[in-house]
């Protein structure tokens, strides 16, 4: 009966084929559409011309284009793939030295230990995770970057007495909140304020109200909802899973090692070292993949493995997560199979279209909707930028709403949709990292995406009020 009960939400696989089948339907009902892209000094820039609209050659995608969609989604998103792969064997190196178990083992006992009545202390270190996350969300686009913390955040969450879904909550909704109220995000909202025309960073002082207000959110409702867990462990639906885990023994007598103790250092200065490349040197995946391959061999050595045990241990992590990378692939192919079908405009000029005569008060929460709907459909939030801001900073004028708020609007449809929707593949490497059913981990981010876009909406209806500008 209970394996029955787990079954009745299909597997993120057979969401995915469903979603991508749709697509390849739609492009035998919807005409093909297409922008045509602005040129700059001779270039094709990546900003699409508003008024360029026009019908392009009908392009129905058959079903065996529907199934070369797949292996062409996973080449696109190779890397994001090959990331998941490296960090994950990475981490297990580290973790076969045992330091992070006596790291983890270390802190909580500083902390009070598990249970000892230290709730505050532990909220302290939680809001601290959650800020620090947030930050780095609204400052360098932190998203892809905070998976490499999981492996660690996951069983600190369960030596303190929290679940798997805690431990994954900070890593995924910290730098939610941030990208949702970020104030200086390159990658977002600069990207954004560029493609309309506003000055870079203005309107900081309102997005930093909301920033502040996303992150105190997003904190409360994961310390709500740990102290729950720690209280009646059996209230998470992780419950079972996470009793089958490896336990970190927090009453374990063996020492930390010197060793132990320099493989952390290491991880720290590894760590540090990627803050500065990310912001120095524009570092993304593919360098931070080399980064972490490197922290995990050194650290194998150093905890004194062999050169054969360093590698098992790397292809012992890597495997355990081939379910979780492929996935990313899978679901990239919603994009190709629109894309391919000429109908990926289409679907945003109609849903653009659909704002369009709407009463003044209701025009910023119908396009607050549409971009939401959009961002399903475009993950990426630069990519969803430079499709819909030439779209919408136009229909924001016409709407007499300002460029700000429609900026606003496009941040909230990002930030917010970011770590639920299967078609995002960080968050499908998330969920794969810390082992935790898609499925499972909807059902917890549920109420939480709830308050988010009711709290998103009245932020949009007082940006509207205000005439959010400086236009």
């Amino acid at each position: 009966m209970a394996k029955e009960k787990n079954r009745k939400f299909p597997h993120v696989y057979v969401i995915l084929f469903i979603v991508i089948i749709a697509a390849a339907l739609l492009t035998y009902v919807l005409p093909a559409n297409q922008y045509d892209r602005q040129i700059k000094d001779g270039k094709e820039t990546k900003l699409i011309d508003p008024n360029s609209y026009h019908p392009i050659d009908s392009n129905p995608v058959d079903p065996w284009e529907t199934l070369l969609a797949i292996p062409k989604g996973l080449q696109e998103v190779a890397s994001i793939i090959f990331f998941i792969f490296i960090v994950g064997g990475s981490f297990n190196i580290i973790q076969s030295t045992g330091a992070v178990e006596a790291g983890i083992r270390s802190l909580v006992n500083a902390l009070g230990g598990k249970g000892s009545g230290s709730d505050w202390k532990d909220g302290l270190l939680l809001f601290l995770i959650v800020a620090a996350f947030s930050f780095g969300g609204s400052s360098f686009g932190m998203a892809e970057e905070a998976l490499v913390f999981i492996p660690m955040l996951v069983p600190l969450a369960i030596a303190m007495g929290y679940d798997s879904l805690t431990g994954l909550a900070l890593a995924l909704v910290g730098p939610c909140a941030g990208f949702t109220g970020a104030f200086i995000n390159p990658f977002t909202l600069q990207v954004a304020q560029g493609f309309v025309g506003l000055p870079l960073l203005s309107g900081m002082g309102y997005r930093i109200i909301i920033f502040s207000v996303q992150t105190i959110l997003a904190f409360l409702f994961i310390f709500w909802y740990a102290q729950r867990v720690k209280k009646n462990p059996k209230l998470s639906v992780m419950y079972e899973a996470d009793q089958k885990r490896e336990k970190i023994d927090l009453d374990a007598k063996s020492p930390f090692t010197g060793q132990q103790k320099l493989v952390l250092i290491f991880m720290v200065a590894c760590f540090a070292l990627l803050i500065f490349g990310v912001n120095t040197w524009g570092w993304y995946i593919d360098e931070i993949a080399a980064l972490f391959l490197a922290m995990g061999a050194i650290s194998g050595f150093i905890g004194g493995k062999g050169p054969s045990k360093v590698a098992e241990a790397f292809v012992e992590g890597s495997t355990a997560l081939t379910v979780g990378a492929l996935v990313v692939g899978v679901a990239r192919a919603i994009l190709v199979v629109l894309t391919q079908g000429g109908i990926l405009h289409t679907i945003v000029h109609a849903m653009a279209a659909a704002v369009q005569g709407l009463p003044p008060f209701l025009s910023a929460i119908g396009m607050y909707i549409v971009q939401i709907i959009i961002s399903v459909i475009i993950p990426s939030g630069s990519g969803m930028a430079a499709v819909t801001m030439p779209i919408m900073g136009p229909l924001a004028t016409l709407l007499g709403m300002t460029q700000q708020t429609a900026v606003l609007i496009y941040q909230f449809a990002d930030g917010f949709t970011n770590i639920i929707i299967p078609t995002s593949g960080y968050l499908l490497a998330g969920v794969a990292l810390a082992k935790v059913p898609y499925e499972k981990w909807v059902k917890w981010y549920a109420p939480l995406f709830g308050i988010f876009l009711a709290v998103g909406a009245v932020f949009v209806i007082i940006a509207q009020a205000i005439a959010f500008g400086p236009f």
